[in-house]
């Protein structure tokens, strides 16, 4: 029982639930950063209420807080502008947070940042925090841009860049994956070779607890996959393994698949789903992170749960 006071926000998105039972679990005192008065989410030992994108209340906010868990941020675009929208939502609000936990003398700031300020929806080898950041798109250059700002700070902070995160409750592409999953029809998907890292929620959860107990300073990016990547097929497989299913994938031409999607306006997803987009957790292991379980074990798990 650490007994340590934890500021959060996006404790009401998917993953900032999952962090809030989980540091919650682990002893951590956990103070919620909301940006609208609502309920406060079970678990949490205080709130706050108060906008990033005007951080008037953030001193009080941070009083007395231990370190600071940045999972608020926004991932698709709401308007026409989307360098715009994700400078602001992404980079900005981050850099406002930072100051004022500096201002504060937070101990640690741990930003949950992504993949994709690494790279793009695929690479041709493997990535590791060792290689030169080459984000392809408005959404990457802003987690980039928010990593950058935070080593412009005086913080000890650390920027985990998780690959696809699935879990209960989970959306995007692996919500897709696990409807698809549960139709009762044969795919024809099996000649899919592309490999794709994953990390369960709960093994990010605990990837936070890593970075919050490190010793430091961290003042790095840290990789966040699971050891074992996936093609599509064995994705699949391990989903239908969990509702009691054969895997029902049959081969096709891929680039019949391609035809298909490219004819339907799907383009974008066949890039994803005939990539590759491996990652190694190099810098959290050698800190003693491990991943809560295999990947195939917890899609399994997830599908048998419902999603």
């Amino acid at each position: 029982m650490s007994g340590k006071l934890i500021a959060l926000t996006g404790a009401t998105g998917f993953i900032g639930r999952h962090l809030l039972r989980a540091l919650s679990e682990r002893g951590y005192r956990v103070r919620v950063l909301l940006r609208r008065p609502v309920e406060v989410p079970e678990g949490a030992s205080g709130a706050v209420v108060g906008d990033l994108a005007r951080p008037m209340n953030m001193a009080a906010a941070l009083t007395g807080v231990d370190a600071v868990v940045h999972s608020a941020g926004l991932a698709h675009a709401m308007s026409g502008a989307p360098e715009d929208d994700f400078r602001n939502s992404n980079t900005e609000a981050t850099r406002k947070l930072a100051d004022a936990a500096q201002r504060a003398r937070v101990g640690r700031f741990v930003f949950l940042s992504s993949i994709r300020a690494q790279a793009g929806s695929s690479a041709p080898a493997p990535l590791s925090e060792a290689d030169t950041p080459e984000p392809t798109d408005p959404y990457g250059r802003s987690k980039l841009a928010a990593e950058e700002a935070l080593a412009e700070t005086g913080l000890d902070w650390v920027a985990l860049r998780p690959v696809l995160v699935y879990g209960a409750g989970v959306k995007g592409n692996m919500a897709a994956l696990l409807k698809l999953a549960r139709t009762p029809y044969p795919l024809p998907l099996a000649s899919l070779a592309g490999r794709r890292s994953l990390v369960s929620v709960e093994s990010l959860a605990g990837a936070v607890a890593t970075a919050l107990e490190a010793p430091g300073p961290l003042r790095r990016p840290l990789v966040v996959a699971d050891p074992d990547p996936l093609t599509l097929p064995e994705m699949l497989a391990a989903l239908r393994a969990g509702l009691g299913r054969g895997p029902g994938l049959l081969p096709c031409p891929v680039p019949l698949i391609g035809l298909a999607c490219r004819a339907t306006g799907r383009e974008a997803a066949f890039d994803r789903l005939s990539g590759s987009l491996v990652a190694r957790a190099e810098g959290l292991e050698a800190l003693g992170w491990r991943p809560a379980q295999a990947s195939r074990d917890g899609l399994a798990a997830l599908a048998r749960a419902g999603g």
